[in-house]
């Protein structure tokens, strides 16, 4: 079996927004930075959290070859799904636990895949499998699962696109 390392980051996670780009007048050479001030501090937790992780395992060198990624965020609620009066402090009964809102999952899994990168695995396009998941929930933060895509999981994927592709259900696919 492949090596898995799991940790979790507390913290409210913060999404990894666009990049702005300029040219340095000394050198002429571009620059290109997060133009959220906010994502660095997180990406740096995340980044401190692995290595930590990391060092627990038997095996600290970033994976090598394919990874599946598994993130749960985990989002604070808003005041709204509490009741008020006698029922401050009690979940509303139809209260969500699926975060539908802002920020979107994929720029929340940026921001924390780039962190990852050098200290979990080399670089990010290793990640050949992701899931990624936005709760609800009392401790704000993230939680990771990163894991060798083995040899099996990997051979499941071909089979079930031959089956998809015999039952006639991928439209538009143009794969081997």
């Amino acid at each position: 079996m492949g090596r898995c390392i799991e940790f979790f980051v507390p913290g409210v996670p913060v999404p990894g927004g666009s990049k702005r780009a300029f040219t340095n007048r000394k050198t002429g050479k571009p620059i290109i930075t997060d133009a959220s001030k906010s994502t660095r501090p997180w990406m740096s937790h995340v980044a401190s959290v692995a290595a930590e992780a990391m060092r627990a395992t038997e095996d600290a060198t970033p994976l090598s070859g394919p990874i599946r990624l598994t993130i749960e965020f985990v989002l604070p609620r808003p005041k709204g799904h509490y009741g008020t009066g006698k029922n401050a402090g009690k979940l509303k009964p139809g209260a969500p636990y699926l975060h539908t809102k802002r920020p979107d999952a994929t720029k929340l899994l940026r921001s924390t895949e780039d962190a990852l990168s050098n200290i979990c695995w080399k670089d990010d396009s290793q990640v050949a499998i992701q899931r990624v998941r936005k709760v609800y929930g009392p401790e704000p933060g993230a939680s990771v699962q990163i894991e060798d895509a083995t040899p099996e999981l990997q051979l499941c994927i071909p089979k079930t696109r031959r089956q998809l592709i015999r039952k006639g259900r991928m439209i538009g696919w143009r794969g081997g």
